[in-house]
């Protein structure tokens, strides 16, 4: 196990309340026991103490990337507040957590509406079972990347102006021991399709993850999406060891072969089909889909009393 410490010196109220405030608004596990409050993070346990007018912090994680990722962010999370934490050890000058750089290998079409992009990556193995999606970043073509680093303070320096990074979530489409494939919705005005309709093999990319979450946990697990979800909804069809069952606002062509999956149905209303479904005692209903359908599926599913932790409805887009 992986720890590091830290303390504020002083504001351990406030820094508390705001720690508390975040773990709220990420449906974080909170308790308090003798040992502290403890803060259950994605992969790693935080342990507040408060001490006087300090707060003491120590990180537990299984790896070094946990454990600095959680830093990065309880130490982003006090600083929106103006509140320093002095960290025992920092791993300035290292990569951004999570972060490996990779290379394209091809671009094509998956489908219709599909750009699918290949990336060589040589750690690609990892995002086999630990998370459905992960972040491409994407430097300017005309310019030699710069990649995030941690920086002194334990937050992670993005580059900034003319060598800012285009940072968009993509899902794992398929991968090998040292490549993964995404499959890329192709609409215009967007800077991912523009970066790679433009970029040569051997362009460098960052991936940065695995994250997202793994396939839900239900039986079943019903699924509702529009274009935007079909990569992950393909995923979870892929891996779920239970049963599934889809409605997509998708088009025909760009569902493929998933036109003959006896599991999916496509609709022109995700809300109307959501309404008309029940999870029964066990299930689980996952939502993804634009900011509107997202919201209204929330407020939908909470109405009819399914608990938060039956469900989750994503907004993919605005």
């Amino acid at each position: 196990m992986h720890r590091t410490r830290g303390r504020v010196a002083e504001r351990a109220g406030d820094a508390m309340a705001a720690l508390r405030a975040c773990a709220s608004e990420w449906d974080l596990a909170v308790s308090e026991t003798a040992e502290g409050v403890i803060m259950d993070l994605p992969g790693s346990r935080v342990v507040l103490q408060p001490t006087g007018t300090g707060l003491g912090i120590e990180i537990a994680a299984p790896d070094d990337v946990h454990l600095r990722a959680a830093q990065d962010n309880l130490t982003e999370v006090l600083a929106g507040g103006g509140i320093e934490i002095g960290w025992d050890d920092v791993a300035a000058g290292a990569l951004a957590p999570g972060l490996s750089i990779g290379e394209v290998i091809s671009c094509g079409q998956s489908a219709p509406g599909f750009l699918r992009l290949r990336v060589g990556l040589a750690d690609a193995g990892r995002f086999a079972s630990a998370g459905l999606h992960f972040r491409l970043l994407l430097p300017p073509l005309d310019r030699d990347p710069i990649w995030p680093q941690i920086g002194k303070t334990a937050r992670v320096d993005w580059p900034e102006g003319a060598d800012a990074l285009h940072r968009a979530v993509y899902t794992v489409a398929d991968l090998g021991t040292d490549w993964i494939d995404m499959d890329i919705f192709d609409h215009p005005d967007s800077p991912t399709c523009a970066w790679v309709r433009g970029a040569a093999p051997g362009a460098p990319v960052g991936i940065m993850g695995p994250g997202g979450g793994w396939v839900p946990e239900g039986d079943p697990v019903l699924l509702f999406g529009d274009e935007t979800a079909l990569p992950a909804i393909l995923r979870i069809l892929r891996l779920s060891e239970n049963e599934v069952r889809a409605w997509v606002t998708a088009s025909p062509e760009d569902l493929s072969a998933l036109n003959a999956d006896p599991r999916v149905k496509r609709v022109d209303d995700l809300l109307a089909a959501l309404a008309g479904t029940d999870p029964g005692e066990a299930g689980f209903v996952w939502v993804a889909a634009g900011e509107r359908i997202a919201r209204e599926a929330r407020r939908h599913l909470t109405e009819r009393g399914l608990p938060r932790d039956r469900f989750s409805a994503v907004a993919y887009w605005r």
